[in-house]
């Protein structure tokens, strides 16, 4: 008994539309899946990221790199910190083939103190899959990433894990997604009990029932195909009792639930949700299936000149991210560019808009994780990497043929501040690594007008600055001593007259950011506020 649309997960996919056959642009597009994964800390995102992996025969074990003997740490989260704290401190591109799909997967930080990369990365996919703890529901962090989402349209798959452990009831979690996040929960598949009363899940698109426990060799056995939840066959399968609830389940679901709409969940109405358990491998397949088929393939761009179709012929893509030291024998830096439009190829010349000046891709990169590979070609959807000379900033438009911008890329104000001090004598190299991770995006870089001559630097959370510490020791081979600061705020003050800047006698540091720009650093909100009332005629920017 199917309580969706007819036969959703079979609709026919856009690669096999005969109308793009012919066309070797739009084929490669139609192919393209792009998705990040979102989840508040310790909900299972890295997990259910390492089995979509295994699953999609991108790695032989999870946790473990194809063809690694000795690595068993998650291949997304390549960071010496991250392996050592078991958290995801930096965004990681994952690509490979499923299914006639070309997919990229974006694994980001949960941490809260990340979530400027997050927000970086939500802006270069086309959808979502947010994973939730099935014993506590929408949790904080989940809320603020689901807000970007819903900010930028990006249609959201949900997928509900731990149900291997105690649980809240199904339909009280799918109420809270409707009530907390504002948007229709429409369920997939239905869990037959959880914790260690766990049996499995019922298809509610397929009318099967697919088993938790394994059989011999581990092996879990194959769904099982039922006429409906009132067939014989489930209460010989899954007892009577657990029959009667799934029974009652389906009846609420087709009477009162939410039925899957493709086309509200493509405009990001609505979420399809799927219960399983991804550290026990169970429902992440059916999952990955839905996946590839189900969300969309990448969609226009706003920019200067009005909306950019993937299907335009000129190249055109912009800068999320950048990442120094991913390969440690090289310590380049590389620049994450999602193509938008048209065809990139290597050795391509192309504009960076913001400077008004050419720049010529020799190298293309693809990524899995920290590991990366030559690639002849990419098209839209795609997350390539390309070496940054010194010329491309987070936000840069790159194009070739006709001149687009696409919008700037949010910079958040920093929040808290420290002085970085080098244990040795300060030197080139020093500067060059702060120089390194302030072009990341990881923190804002600030010299003191007076005083301490080593620089002041500001980040989001404080366990950015722990990363800042680590990296300095690890990656370049610089130990410091991180030395916090009372200061909450920075602000750029930008005079609208020729009246001077009137400041308190306490509570306020200046200093210059590395364009040269004053940067004022306060202590206290009470002293920004006064500054902020004594000086009417100044403009005071968060950001810039």
């Amino acid at each position: 008994m199917a309580v969706g649309t007819p036969s959703p997960l079979t609709m026919t996919s856009p690669v096999e539309d005969v109308s793009i056959a012919s066309d070797p642009l739009a084929r490669e597009i139609a192919r393209r899946r792009t998705f990040a994964i979102i989840s508040h800390p310790d909900a299972g995102k890295t997990t259910l990221t390492e089995k979509l992996l295994l699953y999609a025969g991108a790695i032989d074990l999870a946790g473990a790199v194809r063809g690694s003997r000795t690595q068993r740490h998650a291949v997304s989260d390549w960071m010496e910190m991250e392996q050592q704290r078991g958290i995801s401190i930096s965004a990681a591109a994952l690509e490979f083939e499923l299914e006639g799909h070309h997919v990229t997967l974006l694994d980001t930080p949960g941490h809260q103190d990340f979530s400027e990369d997050t927000y970086r990365t939500l802006l270069a996919v086309d959808s979502v899959v947010m994973v939730l703890d099935a014993a506590k529901g929408v949790e904080p962090q989940t809320l603020k990433l689901f807000e970007v989402c819903r900010a930028h349209g990006l249609p959201v798959l949900t997928f509900i894990n731990k149900l291997d452990q105690p649980a809240r009831d199904p339909f009280e979690l799918l109420d809270q997604i409707e009530r907390v996040l504002g948007i229709s929960a429409a369920p997939m598949n239905w869990p037959l009990g959880d914790g260690p009363h766990f049996r499995g899940v019922y298809d509610l698109e397929a009318d099967t029932v697919l088993f938790y426990e394994r059989q011999q060799r581990g092996r879990r056995m194959e769904p099982v195909a039922v006429a409906a939840p009132t067939d014989p066959v489930v209460e010989e399968l899954v007892g009577a009792e657990r029959q009667r609830a799934l029974i009652e389940a389906v009846e609420i679901i087709t009477g009162a639930g939410t039925r899957f709409d493709p086309d509200a969940y493509r405009a990001a109405k609505q979420t399809p949700v799927f219960f399983g358990s991804a550290l026990n491998d169970f429902g992440v397949q059916p999952f990955l299936h839905a996946l590839v088929t189900l969300a969309p393939p990448p969609g226009p761009h706003e920019s200067s000149v009005g909306l950019v179709h993937p299907g335009d012929p000129d190249f055109s893509g912009f800068v999320f991210k950048i990442q120094a030291n991913m390969n440690p024998r090289h310590r380049d830096r590389v620049a994450f560019v999602r193509v938008c439009s048209g065809r990139l190829a290597k050795d391509m010349l192309v504009t960076n808009t913001r400077l008004g000046s050419e720049l010529r891709l020799a190298r293309v990169y693809r990524f899995f994780g920290r590991d990366r590979e030559t690639v002849p070609e990419a098209f839209p959807g795609d997350v390539v990497g390309v070496v940054n000379p010194g010329r491309i900033a987070i936000g840069d438009t790159l194009c070739a043929g006709r001149l687009v911008e696409f919008p700037p890329i949010e910079r958040f104000p920093a929040e808290q501040f420290a002085v970085l001090q080098p244990s040795e004598i300060r030197h080139k190299k020093f500067d060059e690594a702060v120089a390194q991770l302030a072009e990341e995006g990881l923190m804002q870089v600030f010299m003191p007008s007076s005083g301490t001559r080593n620089p002041i630097i500001g980040v989001i959370g404080s366990l950015q600055l722990d990363v800042v510490e680590a990296r300095m020791r690890s990656e370049y081979g610089i130990p410091c001593t991180v030395e916090r600061l009372p200061h909450i705020a920075a602000r750029w003050p930008v005079l609208k007259t020729a009246r001077p800047l009137d400041l308190p006698t306490m509570g306020v540091r200046q200093a210059l950011d590395p364009h040269h720009r004053e940067v004022l650093l306060f202590e206290a909100k009470w002293v920004l506020d006064y500054t902020l009332e004594k000086n009417p005629h100044i403009d005071f920017r968060k950001s810039m």
